[in-house]
C-alpha cells in the first residue's frame, strides 16, 4: 500500500497492511508512558502514536507480545514498528532501525518508604529487581559489584509482582525508568524513589528494517510534532513532573 502526506515534503510509504501502523507493543502498564484503562490504551505514547498515525492517514493496531519476542517479531515482517518504551541502542539497532527520539528518561532506584537507602553505596549487598528484558539490566553495572540482581520476566503482570516482591521484602529495591517509578510512588503504594541516575537514554520507535520510506515519514512527523509544539504539549500533559527534553 502507498500513502501520500503532504507535511513539508511529499513523502510514499509502505506499511504491511492497507491504512494500519501494525505496532508490537506491550499490555504491561508504565505509567504513565502506556496503560490500558476501560479498554483503552491510554498514556504518553498511545497518545503521540496517535496523533502520528492520523497525520499519516493510518489506523494504529496494536499487538501485545511479550517482551523478549518483540525484535523476532519485527523481523518476520508481519508488523511495521515497536513503540513500547524503547530506549535506542546499538544492540537493538541490530535488529530495527529507529527514529529520531520522542523522549529522554533517567534511570532511578525505587525502595520501600522506610527503607534507608539514599545512594548507590547503600545499594551494597542489597536484592535489586530488575526486568529482564530492560536495558536498565546495563545500569546493574554502575551499582555496587556485591548486589544481587533479582530478575522479573516481562509479562503483562510484571509490574504488579515486582512491586509486591518489593513490599513484601522479598527484595530491597527496583532498578527502571525514573518516570515509571515516580508514577509507581505517586500512588501511594508504600514506596518511594530513593535517587535517580542520570542517562538520558532516547527512546524511539523501531521500525521494521529497510522501510527508509516509513522511518523517513515517521521522522517528519515527529520533527513536525516538536517544532509546532504538540509534542510539548503531549508531554505537559501527562509528564508535566519532568522537564521537556527539547
Amino acid at each position: 500500500m502507498t500513502n501520500t502526506i503532504g507535511v513539508q515534503n511529499l513523502l510514499d510509504f509502505t506499511t504491511v497492511a492497507p491504512g494500519e501502523l501494525r505496532i508490537i507493543t506491550s499490555d504491561i502498564a508504565v505509567r504513565p508512558m502506556s496503560f490500558i484503562r476501560d479498554g483503552e490504551r491510554q498514556g504518553f505514547e498511545p497518545a503521540l502514536t496517535r496523533i502520528v498515525c492520523d497525520r499519516l492517514g493510518l489506523t494504529a493496531q496494536w499487538f501485545s507480545l511479550p517482551l523478549k519476542r518483540f525484535y523476532p517479531a519485527l523481523t518476520s515482517g508481519d508488523y511495521d514498528v515497536i513503540w513500547f518504551n524503547q530506549v535506542i541502542t546499538q544492540e537493538r539497532r541490530a535488529w530495527a532501525d529507529f527514529t529520531r527520539p520522542y523522549g529522554r528518561f533517567d534511570t532511578a532506584i525505587l525502595v520501600r518508604e522506610d527503607a534507608e537507602i539514599e545512594s548507590k553505596a547503600h545499594l551494597s549487598g542489597k536484592r535489586i529487581g530488575v526486568l529482564q528484558e530492560s536495558v536498565s539490566t546495563r545500569l546493574l553495572e554502575v551499582l555496587p559489584s556485591d548486589i544481587e540482581p533479582v530478575y522479573f520476566e516481562g509479562s503483562h503482570r510484571v509490574e504488579v509482582e515486582m512491586l509486591r516482591a518489593l513490599r513484601k521484602g522479598q527484595i530491597d529495591a527496583i532498578i527502571e525508568d525514573s518516570i515509571v517509578l515516580m508514577a509507581a510512588e505517586a500512588q501511594g503504594a508504600g514506596v518511594r524513589v530513593a535517587f535517580e541516575i542520570p542517562s538520558q537514554h532516547p527512546f524511539g520507535v523501531g521500525v521494521l528494517p529497510g522501510n527508509r520510506e516509513l522511518l523517513e515519514a515517521l521522522n517528519t512527523i515527529l520533527t513536525t510534532l516538536i517544532v509546532d509544539g504538540t509534542l510539548n504539549r503531549l508531554w505537559a500533559q501527562w509528564i508535566p513532573f519532568k522537564p521537556y527534553p527539547f
